[in-house]
């Protein structure tokens, strides 16, 4: 059974918030079945497609799109993202989305 799965870039500008962002969001992730990947602080990037800075790479994946669009829509995750996110991450790019 296929699964999808983003490929992330983050310019996180404050670690201690971004890790509070992260423990307050994965039960709601663990919930609907979605799950981290591969996660990378990166200290330079060589190429990019977007002028944002990038210092943190993930892939995060989901049972299917539509899981991942109910993920990112719930008003739970969007006041978790309004405490923690929005203060910790200076700038996001979704690299990549893709069937697994």
């Amino acid at each position: 059974m296929s699964k999808y799965e983003m490929l992330v870039g983050l310019e996180v500008i404050n670690d201690d918030v971004y890790s509070e962002y992260r423990a307050a969001m994965k039960p709601i992730l663990s919930a609907m079945g979605g799950e981290f990947g591969y996660d990378f602080r990166v200290s330079e990037v060589l190429k990019s497609e977007v002028e944002d800075n990038i210092n943190r790479v993930f892939t995060i994946r989901f049972p299917n799109e539509s899981v991942m669009s109910a993920f990112f829509d719930d008003p739970e995750y969007q006041a978790i993202k309004a405490q923690y996110f929005s203060p910790s991450v200076g700038s996001f790019t979704i690299i990549r989305g893709y069937d697994i």
